[in-house]
């Protein structure tokens, strides 16, 4: 397939890729309020989305090696934004819980990066912004090769809501 350079397709890697860390950039820099690097900050949306997750997947969620995830978890549990417990059927898993702490935080982060977004996306009318998040979840459709990419359609259906 012949490579499009047309209309700038043939950065759109790059443009999703700045658009991505300047967002980061700026929720950081909102953020940091509570006191939490950003992946601390990732984790802890894993968790507060899906309590009980498991230390694996959220290795697999976060994309980071299970080391890694130990160590953020091992500093998260000390500071009391969550905490291990035994898996009832598998004592050898331990499952991961958002403790009130981190539900409080995560509630209120959830306004920042509302705003974050209204800054990123100011100029863009509201159809245009529909054909972006959709032209976006196709991209990840298209690219998934069969991962869970519920996430990002998830939280699409909860900004719709909101």
């Amino acid at each position: 397939m012949a490579l499009m350079t047309t209309a700038g397709i043939e950065r759109l890697g790059f443009i999703i890729h700045d658009a991505a860390r300047l967002m980061r950039k700026r929720f950081e820099q909102r953020g940091a309020e509570h006191g939490l690097s950003a992946a601390q900050w990732r984790l802890l949306a894993r968790v507060v989305k899906e309590p009980g997750v498991s230390q694996v997947r959220l290795a697999e969620l976060l994309e980071v090696e299970p080391i890694s995830v130990s160590r953020l978890v091992d500093r998260m549990e000390e500071a009391g934004w969550i905490e291990r417990r035994a898996d009832p059927a598998d004592r050898r898993v331990r499952t991961i819980h958002p403790t009130p702490r981190s539900t409080q935080a995560f509630n209120s982060i959830k306004s920042v990066a509302g705003e974050v977004y209204e800054e990123a996306l100011a100029g863009l009318a509201a159809e245009k912004r529909r054909t972006l998040v959709e032209g976006l979840n196709t991209i990840i459709a298209n690219l998934a090769d069969g991962e869970s990419c519920q996430a990002g359609r998830g939280e699409q259906k909860e900004e719709n809501a909101a």
